[in-house]
């Protein structure tokens, strides 16, 4: 599943550029039987299967002293810490990291209390496995990386940028179903293009997530291209976009 994910867009144009190494370690090359077992049933009785402490722990410290960098352990497990765009600057501060995809009923207890160094989570809900949550990692924090991207302001701009949503987005052809595109984007005014963008972001937020707002300061402008976005939306709009 990684090296699908890993041979296909931004993630495989970061690795063929050298500003990223992803690399996939199989725990069952260092379990301690014939059938490669990982798993075991869990004390106190229940469903589903754990995972084992020791080949997991091999594996981390077999990465742990071939890496030439300090290497932090994450365990990907809905129990975890919410991950967000505001917390990856935290995580890529990391240059070598592991992300252990748990799968069954997780991991025993005592590998995340000795081995682990944080917990992260894609949100309130249960997958399979974390392989899933493990490739969203990797693309939210190599698309930070500089040169990983075409044009370095994409990422910028991009819905939780500057803890706004992103503005609305069109393309060619001009006029759709008799839907024209706003007309300031025709313009070539690029003051008053930037102006709209902003003034969108805003308000896009503000409907759809308003509790982003509730902790942001806003600048006096920013308070003043809201309000104008506020005052100009129908009664009823379901998006907003004026």
């Amino acid at each position: 599943m990684i090296a699908a994910f890993a041979g296909a867009g931004i993630v495989r144009r970061a690795c063929e550029r050298q500003i990223v190494a992803i690399d996939t370690l199989n725990p069952r090359v260092f379990a301690e039987d014939t059938r490669a077992t990982v798993d075991d049933t869990p004390y106190g009785g229940g469903p589903g299967m754990v995972m084992t402490v020791a080949p997991l722990r091999k594996a981390i410290s077999s990465i742990r002293t071939e890496s030439e960098r300090p290497v932090h352990v994450i365990y990907l497990s809905p129990q975890g810490r919410t991950l967000s765009e505001a917390a990856l600057p935290e995580l890529a501060q990391h240059h070598h990291i592991v992300l252990l995809a748990g799968r069954y009923e997780g991991i025993d207890e005592r590998l995340i209390e000795r081995d682990i160094d944080s917990e992260w989570s894609l949100g309130d809900f249960v997958l399979s496995g974390g392989e899933i949550a493990a490739m969203a990692v990797i693309d939210a924090l190599t698309r930070r990386l500089p040169g990983a991207l075409g044009d370095e302001r994409s990422a910028m701009q991009d819905s939780f940028g500057e803890g706004l949503l992103d503005h609305p987005h069109y393309t060619r052809p001009e006029l759709i179903d008799g839907q024209a595109v706003p007309a300031v984007l025709l313009s070539g005014n690029h003051a008053e293009i930037d102006r709209w963008r902003r003034r969108e972001a805003l308000g896009r937020t503000w409907l759809r997530r308003p509790e982003l707002l509730s902790n942001k300061a806003l600048s006096v402008a920013d308070q003043k291209l809201l309000n104008e976005f506020i005052t100009a939306v129908p009664a009823g709009s379901k998006n907003g976009v004026s």
